[in-house]
């Protein structure tokens, strides 16, 4: 894929279609809002016209932007500014919504999609937070097909938030009737009452430079030849999860390729696995889908040493769902608290032994997720797709459109990944690497 080349057409601000009530002026972030990193959170909805007679792009344009100012009465924080790191003016001035002219075929980018050129077609630069929540850009291509890229900020919501935002406002666009549109539970200051979190710093760990950002596909049936491979019978537990073996894979070739040579300098390392844990159905009683806020935290597993043998990734998984596991009503309970939580995330950095080089890898799993629903009128997306993000170590898993198969958005130091790109391991088991 050649670099997308892209004209910037027209920029507005889609306003509420009604006023947002006084009563609902001030919406107070939660805790987990507070905590949550300062970055925009990306995607992509890629929709093909292939011939089709409902593709005027101009009528779409028009019918996104009707359709937007009506969600956003359901979603009344979003056309607010943030005030500080406690509160969203609920003002209604309105999110951005931009409309470009893409220099190339909707084909050239789906066919071998690079993760930074996608980038190009979202509405913010993604560590450049500011008090706007939310934006959309209206992406059209040459041969008429669009791409919706939105950006919400981790600071209201995370990615199932997003998403089941982006479907309500599909729902709207098609018409759908008024009985089957889902208004958002917008209670989490309710559930994580805000603290003070001076002294957290909800930029740590973004880092921009020197990162890059590949897609990893692996099909169905090698996923099910890793499960397999991970599966320890003999201790009569759960064979392992399509994201439990892969994130085992992964890992394992990850320190399998950037491992030192010197065995004294290696067994300095520390390797920290962190998941991210949908908190919605661990509460009691389970949150609904459509709850909307930041309900995630994230699991981690301590693995001091790795000598790259398979009986390890079999204890990698069993670590890592034990870890899980302990994420449950007591963990909530104390979550709630937040005291002893915010002190935890204060003093992590400082929780490693000064002489063990603490090698972090990090998961993230929206598999499940509704991310092929959103139907606007002219069908459900063709292809989903994630910009390159802000963090090193850190991968995000979606499934594929069909066929029961993995995207693993891979973002390594360009070094790491030079190595893990061509690892022989790796490159057998991934159908195809973009």
């Amino acid at each position: 894929m050649k670099k997308i080349e892209l004209e910037i057409i027209s920029k507005e601000i889609i306003k509420p279609s009604s006023p947002t009530p006084n009563n609902l002026s001030h919406y107070q972030l939660s805790f987990l809002d507070q905590v949550s990193p300062m970055v925009y959170n990306p995607w992509v909805l890629f929709y093909s016209s292939n011939g089709c007679p409902k593709f005027n792009t101009t009528t779409i344009s028009n019918n996104l932007k009707r359709s937007l100012s009506h969600v956003l009465t359901y979603y009344y924080p979003l056309v607010g500014r943030i005030n500080g790191r406690d509160f969203i003016d609920c003002n209604d001035e309105g999110i951005p919504y931009i409309e470009t002219k893409v220099k190339c075929k909707i084909v050239d980018v789906i066919n071998n999609p690079m993760p930074r050129e996608l980038n190009h077609l979202v509405p913010f630069e993604l560590d450049d937070v500011n008090d706007v929540t939310f934006g959309v850009q209206f992406n059209v291509f040459e041969c008429g097909g669009v791409a919706i890229g939105a950006c919400l900020s981790h600071q209201i919501g995370d990615g199932l938030s997003l998403f089941t935002f982006l479907n309500t406002w599909a729902n709207i666009a098609n018409g759908a009737k008024q009985d089957v549109l889902p208004n958002p539970q917008l209670i989490s200051a309710e559930l994580f009452p805000p603290k003070n979190v001076s002294g957290f710093d909800t930029k740590c760990g973004i880092i921009k430079e020197n990162i890059t950002c590949k897609r990893f596909v692996f099909k169905a049936s090698v996923i099910e030849e890793l499960r397999a491979k991970y599966n320890n019978d003999t201790q009569n537990e759960k064979a392992p999860t399509r994201v439990e073996a892969l994130s085992a894979f992964i890992w394992n070739r990850y320190v399998a390729v950037t491992r030192e040579q010197s065995e004294s300098d290696e067994k300095k390392k520390l390797h920290v696995i962190v998941h991210a844990v949908n908190l919605r159905q661990k509460m009691e009683p389970p949150l609904p889908s459509n709850s909307f806020g930041n309900y995630y935290r994230f699991s981690m597993t301590i693995i001091p040493s790795f000598n790259n043998e398979d009986h390890e990734c079999h204890g990698f998984v069993n670590k890592v769902r034990e870890e899980i596991k302990k994420i449950d009503k007591d963990y909530i309970r104390k979550l709630k608290d937040g005291k002893e939580h915010l002190e935890f995330l204060k003093n992590s950095s400082n929780r490693v032994l000064v002489k063990r080089e603490l090698v972090s890898f990090q998961f993230t799993s929206l598999c499940k997720f509704p991310l092929y629903d959103a139907d606007f009128g002219f069908g459900k997306p063709t292809w989903v797709g994630s910009p390159s993000l802000t963090f090193k170590n850190l991968v995000v898993f979606v499934d594929t459109k069909n066929d029961g198969g993995i995207e693993a958005y891979v973002h390594l130091m360009v070094e790491d990944m030079a190595k893990f790109e061509v690892d022989k391991e790796l490159v057998q088991c991934v159908d195809k690497i973009t």
